[in-house]
């Protein structure tokens, strides 16, 4: 279950200054979860933290007791038995904390991936209406253009038949007559 910062703040007895100064020491900050304004940290993480005050603790110790050689030697030599121990089981834990990131990520991605190929299709069925309404645009457009012709030869022809041979001659004789005054 996860836990803020101040709830494990008081579990190891420090400052939630100090809890998040070693988040941000660690690089946790960009891996934590929000719930709402707090920060939801996972077991994994917390156990990362915690083993982070540990060490500094065991460091803190070896410190105070280097004063006795014999002592310090044989502190030094479990301290850093010990720095070993959780080294080894941070970078463990880090692992760990990197491989989920990574399989969040390649799920992520393979739920993107689906979602292009579902854009490419509906793309390509787009594309296909598209061309299908440009050819029938273009075929009423052809039809039109038919008809219009068709009526204007039509309506050449009923004037052509309504005005009679005998009354067109005069008037071009007419015509030609004003022109030349004879």
């Amino acid at each position: 279950m996860a836990k803020t910062i101040k709830e494990i703040a008081d579990e190891l007895g420090v400052s939630k200054t100090a809890v998040s100064k070693q988040i941000a020491n660690l690089g946790l900050r960009s891996s934590l979860r929000k719930n709402g304004n707090q920060f939801a940290i996972e077991n994994q993480q917390e156990k990362l933290i915690k083993m982070a005050f540990q060490k500094k603790r065991q460091q803190e110790i070896v410190t105070e007791n280097s004063v006795s050689d014999e002592q310090s030697q044989t502190e030094s030599q479990t301290a850093n038995a010990n720095q070993s121990q959780t080294a080894n089981h941070e970078v463990c834990d880090l692992v760990g904390v990197l491989q989920t990131t990574v399989d969040t990520l390649q799920a992520q991605l393979a739920v993107k991936d689906v979602q292009i190929r579902e854009l490419n299709a509906r793309l390509a069925e787009c594309s296909t209406a598209l061309l299908a309404a440009q050819e029938t645009a273009r075929a009423a457009q052809a039809l039109h253009a038919g008809t219009i012709q068709q009526q204007l030869s039509d309506g050449e022809d009923r004037v052509a038949a309504s005005v009679p041979e005998e009354q067109a001659a005069p008037n071009k004789r007419r015509w030609f007559n004003r022109i030349f005054r004879r």
